[in-house]
Parts: C-alpha cells; structure tokens; sequence
C-alpha cells in the first residue's frame, strides 16, 4: 500500500474523483432497496474495505493507527458519516441535478475554508479555474434545477460542508494519518442505516451493489482523496474533484446509453479544462523547483 501513499497528492485526488463518479451509476442500478438499507450495506463494505487496506498497511500496529489519528480523526469520521447520510437521503429526495450542482459547490466551501482556517493562498490562475468549473458545472446541470423538496436540498449541503470540513482536518494535520477517520464514518453511517432500515435483508443483486459502491466507489474513492489531500491545496483538492462531474456522465452514456446534451457535453469541457490548467499550473512549479 506504500505504493499508493508515495503518488502525487492531485494525481490521488483525481482518481478519487473517478471512483466517486460511478456513484450516480451505482444508484440508479439498485432494485428495490430502500435509500436506507442502501447506506447501510454501502456502508458495511466501505468500512470492511477501509480496515483491510489498514490491516494491510500496519499489520499488527493497526490499532496504534486508530489511537494516533486521536481526536482529528475521530471528529472527521463522525462528520464526515452525515455527508454519507446526507448524500444518500438527497438522491432520493431531490433531483439528482440539484444533488450534483449543490456538491459541486465543493469548491466554494474548500477555498473559503482554507483561505480562512489555513491561510492559504488562491492564485489568480487558481481563482480562474474555480470560475471557469463552476460555469461549466451551471452548463451541465442548469437546465435540470428546479425548486425540488427542500428536505432533499439541504440534506444534499451535507456532503460538500462535511467533505471540506474533512479536507481542512486533513490539510492541518498532514502528520495525522486519516484514513482511520474513513472507518468511523463508515461504521457511523452503517449503524444509522441499521437503526432507521425496517429491515437489512435485500436482494442478492442489491448487495452485490452495496459491495460495489462500498468497496470501489468510496472505499478506494475516500481513501484516495484522504492521503492526496495531505500534499493538495485546499482549492485545487475542490478543483479537481469536479472531474467527478465530467465523469459520472460518461458513464452513464457508456453503460445505460443516457445521452448528454450538448450544454453538458460544453460544459464538461469547461471543467476539464479548469481541471487541466490545475495540472499545468503544478507542473510548472515542478519545473521551476528542479531548475533552481
């Protein structure tokens, strides 16, 4: 697993982003399954993932591993659980068009966040990007808003709050191995799924989804973005991960033949090329550093 926790820290944001992407995919897919009984089995194998790769990772040492993460950890995991939950409840209690332009605002709450609690600096070019992803993102999606249930909406700012809530502990505590904080949440959110579900028991096709979504989706999805984000500037994290915005359609045309519009295929654009200009600009400083 060492070989995961040495990428580059945006490289690992960005297949996080293409392992939460599948998400929307994921869920259409489900047959049956209540919106609870969904966050209990995503969860279940999310967790399960999350302490095999620590397992893997520390061997006999991982409890030391939960104790060190003390309580940054503990507090991003429980926090992080009401954007799991959150999310979910959204799906079903909104549109998914709202859903997805309300976490993309991802990038709004990890800037400000960071420019406020980190001090950290946005670039002018930085600046851009965020303006250029987020007017791709209104492309893409302007078209489907509508008022939808109010419920849904604010459960849906659950997730963007709690994500960038989680990216700032990460981003204070670089030293602070995170991952932990991806079982806390993940047992958290099972235990809310179990409690609230009237019954656990479903479909063989349903669970094998649930292993999917927990396993692929944000097993790796979180666990990815959790060490990327140790070495990632709070608003290029935000930035890159609207790559998840581009994503998720593709799928959605490659394996259910849903077809993009031509505003999201313009807009998807757009926030590629915001995503893009982020690369640039850090290969840029990667020339400059080894030249000096």
């Amino acid at each position: 697993m060492n070989i995961i926790r040495n990428l580059p820290g945006p490289l690992l944001i960005f297949l996080g982003a293409l392992s939460l992407s599948t998400g929307g995919l994921i869920v259409k897919s489900f047959d049956g399954a209540t919106l609870w009984q969904i966050l209990f089995w995503r969860s279940l194998f999310f967790s399960l993932t999350v302490l095999t790769f620590l397992i893997i990772s520390y061997k006999k040492d991982t409890f030391k591993a939960f104790y060190k993460s003390g309580l940054p950890g503990f507090f991003g995991g429980v926090i992080l659980s009401f954007g799991f939950c959150g999310y979910v409840f959204a799906m079903y209690n909104t549109t998914v068009a709202n859903t997805n332009f309300i976490i993309s605002l991802q990038i709004l709450f990890l800037a400000i966040f960071g420019y406020f609690f980190l001090k950290e600096k946005i670039s002018a070019l930085t600046l851009f990007s965020i303006i250029l992803a987020l007017s791709g993102v209104l492309l893409m999606v302007g078209n489907s808003l509508t008022p939808g249930e109010l419920s849904g909406n604010l459960a849906a700012f659950t997730m963007p709050i709690t994500f960038a809530v989680l990216i700032m502990i990460v981003r204070k505590f670089p030293t602070v191995d995170m991952v932990p904080a991806q079982f806390i949440a993940g047992l958290s959110s099972c235990l809310i799924g179990f409690v609230l579900s009237t019954k656990i028991l479903i479909s063989p096709h349903d669970i094998f989804l649930g292993f999917i979504a927990g396993f692929f989706q944000v097993g790796f999805g979180f666990i990815f973005i959790t060490i990327g984000a140790r070495t990632t500037p709070s608003a290029m994290v935000g930035i890159i991960m609207l790559s998840e915005s581009v994503l998720g359609p593709i799928w959605a045309f490659l394996f259910v033949s849903e077809r993009p519009s031509i505003f999201g295929l313009i807009g998807g654009a757009i926030i590629l090329s915001a995503v893009l200009l982020q690369f640039y600009s850090l290969f840029n400083k990667s020339k400059k550093s080894i030249s000096h």
